[in-house]
């Protein structure tokens, strides 16, 4: 009797323990899915007043900002020219003729073709009316009336054909003579009367009036300092008195393969009649105007096209993400025009681990 009292017993005891282990097995693991992430080690920099950068200056001229070459259409003999270097010319304004004969003759052929094909056509019109009559009184046959009507169809075709080439030969005869398309100083002259001319040779550069451009050549470090759209000080050399401002409006994508600088043109606002084409300019981009911030480039995440940085809550310590406009990077140091203020904690080691309100610990604060 004693024996089974004594195996029941153990088993509750057993069962007990059991269920003392699954207990406390469980709230270990409600306390460990309770407990927050550990905050994650990060190094940083505190974002100070952007150091101005220095002055950038270059020499350059004046070009015209839009250029356009004056060509024929059609190849022959220059019969005339009538502009020259530094010439004003107006809208429409004839610069140069070519031999126009051989066109004169062409047209006057298609005019003659045209002539013999409408007296066809007016023959077999009177065909087609006299088979019209004469069928209404069953004098013709049916055949005989559908070739007159044929016949006409076939003259009217020959009609169109003969308008269409009078139309073609006197477009031709337009293309020996070359009007500008718009008012503008000639710059360069390319053929002289008597030479023959092949089509879309350059006849007269004609320099359009519509505005200016100082054309600087530049090395390829101060082409990588320039932020876009950078307001350049133009002055007249020898008269710095003479002064314009413009702004970066094209940076060559290629260096020149000889000087290895890359041609930068930029657009004058309301130029001086003294920035003439060709003149001898300098350019000048304040130090003040190109300032940036400058923070490794380690702290740069990119989504896509944006670039943003991690951005600390000294308060909270946590992280948030926040977009910049960068001017430029390079592999060690990125500026930045727009999206930091002064005082700004930004991650710089360990960005892309990170997510957005995740709590952080500072390894140390740098000042940049």
């Amino acid at each position: 009797m004693g024996t089974p009292d004594k195996s029941r017993t153990a088993r509750l005891l057993q069962g007990a323990a059991l269920a003392a282990i699954a207990l406390a097995v469980a709230g270990c693991q409600s306390e460990q899915a309770a407990a927050p992430p550990a905050a994650r080690l990060v190094r940083t920099i505190t974002v100070e007043t952007p150091r101005e950068a220095r002055d950038i200056s270059f020499t350059g001229h004046i070009e015209a900002q839009d250029q356009a070459a004056l060509s024929f259409r059609i190849g022959g003999r220059l019969a005339e020219r009538n502009v020259s270097v530094g010439t004003n010319v107006r809208e429409g304004e004839v610069v140069a003729r070519l031999d126009p004969e051989n066109e004169l003759n062409e047209l006057r052929s298609a005019r003659a073709a045209l002539t013999a094909a409408e007296g066809l056509l007016r023959k077999a019109e009177n065909q087609f009316e006299r088979q019209t009559h004469l069928l209404e009184r069953n004098v013709t046959t049916r055949a005989d009336f559908e070739a007159a009507e044929q016949g006409r169809t076939a003259a009217q075709a020959q009609v169109n054909a003969a308008q269409a080439r009078v139309r073609s030969a006197e477009d031709i005869v337009g293309f020996t003579t070359l009007k500008a398309d718009a008012p503008g100083v000639v710059t360069r002259i390319g053929a002289e009367p008597g030479e023959v001319v092949a089509p879309a040779r350059m006849i007269v550069q004609l320099a359009r009036r519509e505005g200016r451009d100082a054309v600087f050549e530049v090395p390829a470090d101060i082409v990588r300092a320039l932020p876009p759209d950078a307001r350049v000080h133009v002055t007249l050399a020898g008269d710095p008195a003479v002064t314009a401002n413009g702004r970066v409006r094209e940076v060559a994508p290629q260096a020149d393969p000889v000087t290895r600088t890359f041609r930068v043109r930029v657009g004058l606002s309301e130029p001086p009649q003294a920035f003439r084409l060709g003149t001898a300019v300098s350019g000048a981009i304040r130090g003040a105007e190109i300032s940036a911030t400058a923070i490794p480039a380690t702290a740069l995440t990119r989504q896509g096209q944006d670039a943003s940085v991690w951005v600390v809550d000294p308060a909270k310590l946590t992280v948030s993400l926040r977009k910049l406009e960068v001017i430029r990077a390079d592999p060690a140091t990125a500026l930045i025009g727009k999206g930091l203020a002064l005082g700004d904690i930004v991650v710089t080691a360990g960005v892309s681990l990170l997510k957005e309100g995740q709590q952080v610990r500072l390894a140390g604060t740098e000042s940049r």
